[in-house]
């Protein structure tokens, strides 16, 4: 094995969780349970990533109890009789040796209309994206029942016996909405001017959910700077608004930053620090002494909004990222459509089998490989 990957492979270690290794399984929506309710065929996917070595496993998304809280049919919920399928998926994958924990989402209003068209989609202005109405705005009400039910989310995670929880607060869905001031045009406690005044629906998820888990579970929250609504959007222009809005998540009890960007290896203040300066992940990091994830096309030659698109993705060399883990910018590194396609791709990069990477396929995005 080429001595450049020892560094993946390093144990990890974090409130209680013990990782063989810093390769985390990113979540990646697969739209295959029926009626929302995952089962075999989820418990075997997972399985086969947790028995070929990977770290982490992180679930796709799953969504709370609330209603339009998906926007997808056969996206699995996280809440009701969906419980024992998950029961069944970490009990696989702890039979494996794997390490595993729910992403719990709500997409806000990103789902499309015509899809179950008596439930209106909800998000913090009515809005998906600026000047672009959908669905209603969230009363007071809608707010904290949301809160709970992201807390209660977390608190089954930790009953089922999975080892993390991690919330999605990005690419333009519920939480994210919330950041986003083309998308969060509310004039009450719950928006504002700055990020920092509208982090509050996240800060106070974060706290529900610290206080629903407690001290010890680690929790990990999901963020981007770009929307799936908008690419070129950013939240924080510079490292100091970064700090404004990282810092009271941090404190609110956030153990993880998993920071999605879509090249991992792309500076993310270049006019800061040069084309070779930190990513998301190492900001993030340096910011607040949190641990965190970096992620974005990892080991793959294609971009990956093409690659959903159909484009296939041939295997690359790993040298820009573990250049980046060797110096400690961040600590674990997420690997999303490569494990789509190749269930052992963990393991090969341990072996050094280099020639056995297989890419990804856009084809097998129609079964759970």
């Amino acid at each position: 094995m080429s001595h450049s990957n020892d560094i993946l492979f390093r144990p990890f270690s974090l409130n209680g969780l013990e990782l063989k290794n810093r390769i985390v399984m990113a979540p990646m929506t697969r739209g295959m349970a029926p009626e929302g309710q995952p089962g075999k065929a989820q418990a075997d996917y997972y399985r086969r990533r947790a028995e070929n070595e990977v770290g982490l496993i992180l679930s796709e998304g799953t969504v709370i109890d609330r209603p339009a809280s998906r926007n997808l049919p056969g996206i699995p919920f996280f809440h009701g009789k969906a419980l024992d399928g998950w029961q069944e998926v970490i009990a696989a994958v702890h039979g494996a040796g794997g390490r595993m924990g729910p992403q719990i989402w709500h997409t806000g209003s990103t789902r499309a209309s015509e899809w179950e068209p008596e439930t209106p989609v909800e998000s913090p202005s009515g809005l998906i994206g600026p000047g672009k109405p959908r669905g209603v705005a969230m009363s007071e009400a809608d707010i904290e029942a949301t809160i709970a039910a992201f807390a209660k989310a977390a608190a089954d995670a930790k009953r089922l016996g999975f080892d993390v929880a991690e919330l999605h607060g990005a690419h333009g869905y519920l939480i994210d909405q919330f950041f986003w001031a083309g998308s969060n045009l509310r004039d009450d406690t719950w928006g504002g001017s700055t990020i920092a005044d509208r982090s509050r629906f996240a800060v106070e998820t974060v706290k529900a959910v610290r206080a629903a888990v407690g001290p010890e579970f680690p929790i990990i929250l999901r963020l981007s700077q770009w929307k799936q609504q908008d690419y070129t959007t950013r939240l924080a222009e510079t490292p100091q608004e970064m700090a404004k809005w990282l810092e009271p998540l941090a404190e609110a009890g956030v153990d993880i930053f998993h920071c999605s960007q879509r090249r991992f290896w792309e500076p993310e203040f270049a006019e800061v620090d040069g084309e070779n300066g930190l990513n998301f992940a190492g900001w993030a990091k340096k910011i607040t002494g949190k641990s965190t994830i970096s992620v974005g096309s990892v080991g793959l030659s294609g971009e990956f909004l093409a690659a959903f698109a159909g484009e296939a993705s041939q295997a690359t060399p790993l040298e820009k990222l573990t250049t980046r883990m060797e110096r400690d910018e961040f600590d674990l590194i997420a690997v999303g459509r490569a494990l789509i396609s190749d269930p052992a791709w963990a393991a090969k990069v341990h072996r050094g089998a280099a020639d056995e990477l297989t890419g990804f396929n856009s084809a097998d995005l129609a079964e759970l490989v």
